[in-house]
């Protein structure tokens, strides 16, 4: 598959992600919804290694990398659902694109990365700004969102915190692999879920568009976007896969206005502008700084 492609289906995937929770939650209980969508991944990922010939790496070291895969898989995914309830699929996606700020912050405690520069402070300062003007609107206007917003900020530390656990560990998994192994771990959880919490099917009240987004998001959001990006991930610069975050809330908030009539201000222009200014000042904020000061040391014959 040409890198180009992969780029745009990663890109494509992951915007429609938070619209595909929303609607898929439409009339399907959180809950089953997300044990079905899993339920297909995992069906369809065993199969798909099957007809590869890739077996499933169950060694010591890979079956760490599926627990803590499975925490945003699983419990991270969860949340996620619950907020859907209350906020919109463009207020989830913006939110998430705090995911490369707050992985920079946990990698400093769990990975032992270099403190946060200067540039790196602001840019976080910036982001957390534009979020916060963004929720304070909602909920005024909207008394559950105060809800919605804090289980998605819940669900976007565990993703956080998973991508910089799994990053320690040091094993080489083929995607797939990595794929499947975390949706087995995870299924137990999204099972007792909705045993706990709901435990009715209720498949009179499944309305098409959610059936058909609940085997979308199994299918794509869970497999084909998943491998895409490590596909991505081996064949670009660490620079360039980066605007994938910066892309995906933009387009996500344009797809839930244009395709689910969602609520547009300037409140929520304004704080997703801040959002993105603050991603991009953290993903390149010191590569630019760095060059405007070599430029500008060069002019003075320094």
């Amino acid at each position: 598959m040409p890198v180009s492609i992969a780029f745009f289906v990663v890109v494509l995937v992951w915007s429609t992600t938070p619209l595909g929770i929303v609607w898929s939650s439409e009339s399907i209980a959180p809950t089953l919804s997300l044990l079905m969508r899993m339920s297909i991944a995992a069906t369809v990922g065993l199969l798909l290694m099957y007809s590869l010939n890739i077996k499933l790496n169950t060694s010591r070291r890979a079956f760490k990398v599926y627990c803590f895969s499975s925490i945003s898989l699983s419990v991270g995914m969860l949340f996620c659902y619950f907020a859907a309830q209350y906020i919109s699929s463009g207020l989830m996606a913006l939110s998430f694109g705090l995911t490369p700020i707050l992985s920079g912050l946990l990698a400093q405690r769990w990975l032992s990365e270099t403190k946060f520069t200067k540039t790196k402070k602001m840019s976080l300062f910036i982001a957390l700004t534009g979020l916060a003007i963004v929720c304070s609107e909602n909920m005024v206007i909207n008394d559950g969102a105060i809800y919605g917003f804090t289980f998605i900020f819940v669900g976007v530390v565990l993703f956080s915190l998973s991508s910089v656990l799994v990053k320690g560990v040091k094993i080489d998994l083929h995607p797939l692999s990595t794929t499947v192994g975390s949706l087995i771990v995870s299924l137990p959880v999204y099972l007792l879920a909705w045993l706990l919490l709901d435990g009715e099917v209720n498949y009179e009240q499944w309305q098409p568009r959610a059936v058909w987004s609940v085997i979308y998001m199994g299918i794509f959001a869970s497999l084909l976007g998943f491998l895409a990006y490590f596909y991505i991930l081996q064949k670009l610069e660490t620079s360039t896969v980066a605007l994938v975050t910066m892309l995906t809330p933009v387009v996500s908030m344009t797809l839930g206005i244009l395709l689910n009539n969602e609520r547009f201000s300037m409140t929520l222009l304004v704080g997703g502008v801040l959002i993105m200014i603050g991603l991009g000042v953290f993903q390149f904020g010191n590569r630019f700084f760095a060059k405007y000061n070599r430029t500008k040391n060069s002019n003075l014959g320094v």
